[in-house]
This record gives C-alpha cells, structure tokens and sequence, in this order.
C-alpha cells in the first residue's frame, strides 16, 4: 500500500493538511455564524438549524486538524481566521462598519497568523 505513494510527484506536507482543515473549519463555522445571525433578523427556524449542522460539520474539520498541530498553535490560527472573515462577512454582507481600530485589529490578527506560521 505504502509503495504505490512513493512515484508521487509530491508529498503532501502536514502543515499542509492542518491549514486546509482549519480553513474549511473556519468557512464551515463562518458559514454557519452567517446563518446565525440571518435566523436572528429574519426569523426562520430553518436558519438555526442548517446554522447548526453546519457549524458542527466545521467543528469536525477542526477537531481532525488537531492530528497535525499542536492545540496551542491551532487554536491561534483558527481563532485569527474566523475573527478576519466574520468580519468581513459582518460588512460585506450585513454592512456593519469597522472603526479604525478594528481594521488595525484586522491587520494585526493577519500579521500574527503569518508569525505563527513561520
């Protein structure tokens, strides 16, 4: 079994795998934050439910991204991420607005995971 992965043009890296885990974790619960919120304006049972499922779907991505992270170091990636796209999804899409120091908050969240991750 082994053998047939040695004529790959590539391996796939661990780190690889851990931060597409934890981006489709991040789009999963972001997704079903999004959902979240719509139930709360709109008031449609559905919302909260398929929020739910979907967010649990995401949770199971993160839970299997911690075979090949450390929690500490997960736990930063993935916190940064979701702050940064909830955000985005907070203005693009509900149109709330960010002050100076959000964006600057921003910013500096995009800086720390690329810290990490070095």
């Amino acid at each position: 079994m082994i053998n047939m992965f040695k004529n790959l043009p590539f391996i796939v890296d661990s780190k690889v795998i851990f931060l597409v885990l934890v981006a489709l974790a991040v789009i999963l619960e972001v997704i079903g934050d999004i959902l979240f919120k719509k139930w709360s304006l709109e008031n449609r049972q559905i919302l909260i439910y398929l929020g739910l499922l979907i967010y649990f779907i995401g949770t199971v991505f993160w839970a299997i991204s911690l075979k090949y992270e450390g929690l500490a170091k997960a736990i930063s990636v993935f916190t940064v991420l979701n702050l940064i796209l909830i955000v985005l999804a907070g203005v693009l899409i509900f149109k709330e607005d960010l002050s100076v120091y959000n964006k600057v908050g921003i910013i500096l969240g995009i800086i720390s995971v690329i810290l990490i991750e070095i």
